[in-house]
């Protein structure tokens, strides 16, 4: 085999982590508001900094009025379970699966709330047959594979005249994709995916459907505190006016208004879409000329422009992590190993905070790494 030299050109910033990710490329620790911190977040400076981020989401997910934006505890996680736990049980459910995340949400329907979910599966860069699922169920499903590279198209598989409602883990997806706000009941996402904020904090965006649900159907288990969305009766409106369950980071506020300012300042949503998508065609193109590079979503309509998942030829998971190791002791790549529990390979993250110059400088580093390691 021929020794390929090491390249000389690194990436500015070799940030592609698929979680916690990147930060907008603007980003410096000096550049965020500190005047709320160290005072109470239930403080009048507290509650408007909190609002300020529901608003700023609102403007750049362009998430209409007559759907409600909380911040919770738990990142995507907790706001999942807050979602499953507090609406699930008033009639059917059917879970898709297709990677690590959205069977965990399976386990929890099925183990933990006994709820005999109908269960779609689908392999690691593969997702169910869409045509099949049955709207007169809730159905929960993951927008972005993130474990995986595999995603669902678009919304147009969704039923306007759905009976249930639809739960949405879209924590790799919201401002890399176009969210059909109409067709969604229930949007749960984290600030450490595409807005490279930093972890522990959650979101979740009720429709009015979801919001009727909260309002007519009481559970038949009891409920943590942290998941109530309900008090004395009603919706705990105070969730969605930046009073939250419990105590947040007001420094992970600040840093998410920052991302969030950032998004605006790149053009929104469109501006934040396009850039994720130049990263996934730069990495695209890195993968077509190397033939011992593959996507594991074979299917470029349903593979994932965030968190893409890549196949190494003859690779198991012991020449992966070696791989990995080679391009982070050379400061090249970081984190770029795939998920414990998906097929080995590579997962290198494509959203909007990074920038594409830096994808085109990864080729030649994981040309070198693979070769190296492959020399032995």
């Amino acid at each position: 085999m021929s020794i390929v030299e090491k390249p000389q050109l690194r990436p500015a910033r070799p940030y592609f982590s698929s979680g916690p990710c990147a930060k907008p490329p603007t980003w410096e620790a000096n550049k965020l508001q500190t005047d709320s911190l160290g005072r109470s977040h239930r403080a009048k400076i507290g509650k408007s900094r909190l609002q300020l981020a529901i608003d700023l989401m609102r403007d750049v997910l362009q998430v209409p009025n007559t759907h409600r934006i909380g911040i919770v505890p738990g990142s995507d996680t907790g706001a999942v379970e807050m979602a499953m736990w507090s609406m699930l049980g008033a009639r059917g459910v059917t879970m898709l699966a297709w990677e690590s995340f959205g069977e965990g949400w399976v386990t929890d329907a099925n183990k933990q709330l006994k709820l005999n979910a109908n269960v779609m599966n689908a392999p690691y860069g593969e997702i169910p047959d869409l045509s099949q699922v049955n709207f007169d169920d809730d159905v929960v499903f993951t927008w972005n594979g993130t474990t995986s590279g595999a995603r669902v198209p678009n919304g147009d598989w969704i039923a306007d005249n759905r009976k249930g409602l639809t739960f949405n883990d879209a924590t790799s997806a919201v401002f890399a994709y176009d969210m059909p706000w109409d067709k969604l009941d229930v949007t749960t996402f984290s600030w450490q995916k595409v807005l490279g904020g930093e972890g522990a904090h959650g979101v979740i965006i009720l429709g009015p459907r979801a919001v009727e649900r909260l309002e007519s159907y009481t559970p038949a288990w009891p409920l943590p505190k942290i998941f109530r969305l309900m008090s004395k009766g009603a919706l705990a409106e105070g969730i969605f006016k930046g009073e939250t369950i419990n105590t947040p980071s007001m420094l992970a506020v600040e840093d998410v208004i920052f991302a969030l300012e950032w998004g605006k300042s790149v053009g929104g949503l469109s501006g934040m879409m396009a850039r994720s998508n130049a990263n996934a065609a730069a990495l695209n193109k890195i993968v077509e000329e190397r033939s011992w590079l593959g996507h594991l979503a074979a299917d470029p309509a349903t593979r994932s422009t965030t968190s893409v998942c890549l196949t190494v030829e003859g690779a198991d998971a012991d020449f992966i992590k070696k791989m990995a190791g080679l391009l982070e002791a050379e400061n090249a790549a970081y984190d770029i190993a795939g998920y414990r529990d998906a097929p080995a390979g590579l997962r290198i993250w494509c959203g909007a905070t990074v920038d594409s110059a830096d994808i085109e400088a990864l080729g030649p580093w994981l040309d070198w790494a693979y070769h190296s390691v492959k020399a032995g």
